[in-house]
């Protein structure tokens, strides 16, 4: 909340630069705190025991600082998808705390351009990219990145083509990271049909048609040899370990036990105003 409140007052008042670094500081050395209360958390009955937010849109930043904690990450690097102007991602606290090299795509040469004048930029090992991700060109794009070498995580946030283009990613991170649709329900495997210029404001008004179920990236993604540990508390996020890197720290959930239902809103009413429906509201 301080930090939506700060980036708000941005828009309007002059603040100096020694000011963000003072404000980035203090977020930083709150998720430095944060993080040493979960590294040990064995006992946690679902992620959502592990969250906690630095920068991360939700609580995605404790669970992934218990996971690379706890599974053996050899190389260090992640890769993270539709990551806007990066201020709020799910990679940028561990490129920051704990020194991560990282390679990050979106779709808005603005948003890269504004990436790429933050300090965090210059001071960590990013690549940031401006390119609209599409199955044909996905792996072209991987295997020519920074860190091609190997990659520890991989987070895909597409709002769209997500599963189509999981289905043709040919590395196999350690920890995978994939938005889900919770419109879609539980029970079904349903994606959006394939077309590389997809956009979901354009497929649909209410902003609500795009990307896959949960149990379609759970099917296709346990198919690809991994095991699914759940899904983050505000049901977009789902969370998959390489079945060779499960150990005592992190166990596998059936889809069921896993499945978390969103509620948030933001729905979209024809002349493109939010119109905040809920649950199953969103199906009709």
């Amino acid at each position: 909340m301080i930090r939506k409140i700060y980036r708000a007052a941005k828009e309007f008042l002059i603040i100096p630069a020694k000011m963000d670094a003072y404000f980035d500081e203090l977020l930083m050395n709150q998720g430095v705190l944060l993080s040493s209360a979960i590294y040990d958390r064995k006992d946690y009955r679902t992620l959502a025991d592990l969250e906690f937010k630095v920068f991360s849109q939700f609580g995605d930043d404790g669970i992934i600082q218990y996971l690379t904690h706890n599974i053996d990450c050899k190389y260090k690097t992640f890769i993270e998808f539709g990551v806007e102007d990066y201020f709020e991602s799910n990679t940028r606290f561990l490129l920051q705390k704990d020194n991560w090299s990282g390679f990050v795509m979106d779709g808005s040469s603005d948003n890269i351009a504004n990436l790429k004048q933050a300090p965090f930029y210059w001071k960590h090992d990013l690549e940031a990219e401006a390119v609209f991700i599409t199955a044909e060109n996905i792996n072209n794009l991987l295997s020519s990145c920074s860190v091609a070498g190997g990659v520890d995580l991989l987070h895909i946030d597409l709002d769209g083509n997500d599963y189509w283009v999981w289905k043709e990613i040919e590395i196999q991170p350690s920890i995978v990271i994939l938005e889900y649709n919770s419109v879609f329900g539980l029970d079904r495997p349903i994606t959006v049909p394939y077309r590389a210029n997809f956009n979901r404001t354009n497929a649909h008004f209410s902003n609500l048609y795009y990307g896959a179920s949960l149990k379609a990236m759970y099917d296709l993604t346990v198919k690809k040899g991994y095991s699914f540990i759940g899904c983050n508390s505000a049901g977009n996020n789902a969370y998959f370990i390489r079945k060779d890197k499960m150990n005592g720290f992190v166990r596998e959930v059936t889809l069921e036990e896993g499945y978390v239902l969103s509620k948030f809103r933001e729905s979209r009413d024809s002349s493109g105003a939010l119109s905040f429906l809920r649950g199953d509201e969103r199906q009709k």
